[in-house]
């Protein structure tokens, strides 16, 4: 028992440390030494965890996709509604945003990564697809209950993860540019705005 959680211990000082050496030296410079002299690890205490820095790299994404899933989960459970669901889900915004762990920043790298390794890039394919399903799901549920305008659910669930994106990717470029969350907040009213149904139900 002892020795699994010493284990678990050393897997997440070297997911600790990868996440900064990443985020402040970027993936090319940040080697597997780099990484285990970060964490206090050996080499053989690495590999016995992780095939590699891309294997490395690929599981702090692994982990971010499920912290947010949760964080959607949360906000979807307390709304009797799919707009409400959607603009709970905006709110959450903020917590990601005011954020100042190093992951924001290390999702930056990974889009700049992803668009040079084909390998990194497949990796986001398949959680990408599962996303933009589970948009397409929620919007037809709107629609099925009346909430939302008769649309076509995955161009519109397209739409809504490429605002989501584009807001998120320019507050990693200009974190002072404007109050994103707010801005995030905005967007999906505005998008929200154009999809719901009126009241009386009337297109």
């Amino acid at each position: 028992m002892k020795n699994q959680q010493r284990s678990e211990e050393t897997r997440t000082r070297i997911l600790a440390a990868a996440l900064d050496c990443f985020a402040r030296y970027g993936y090319a410079a940040s080697g597997v030494a780099e990484i285990c002299q970060a964490a206090g690890v050996s080499k053989g205490a690495f590999y016995h965890h992780f095939a590699g820095k891309q294997a490395l790299f690929q599981s702090l994404l692994g982990d971010w996709l499920t912290d947010l899933e949760q964080t959607l989960t949360r906000a979807a459970s307390t709304a009797n509604s799919v707009p409400e669901r959607l603009t709970n889900m905006a709110r959450m915004a903020r917590l990601i945003f005011h954020s100042n762990s190093p992951q924001t920043s290390f999702l930056l790298e990974f889009w700049s990564q992803a668009s040079r390794d084909a390998a990194v890039r497949q990796a986001i394919i398949a959680p990408y697809r599962r996303f933009q399903r589970y948009f397409a799901d929620l919007i037809q549920q709107g629609v099925d209950e009346g909430t939302l305008q008769p649309v076509n659910a995955l161009a519109a669930a397209q739409t809504l993860i490429s605002l989501t994106s584009g807001l998120f990717l320019q507050h990693l470029v200009d974190p002072q540019g404007a109050d994103w969350a707010q801005a995030t907040e905005d967007a999906i009213h505005l998008l929200l705005h154009g999809l719901q149904k009126p009241e009386g139900g009337a297109p």
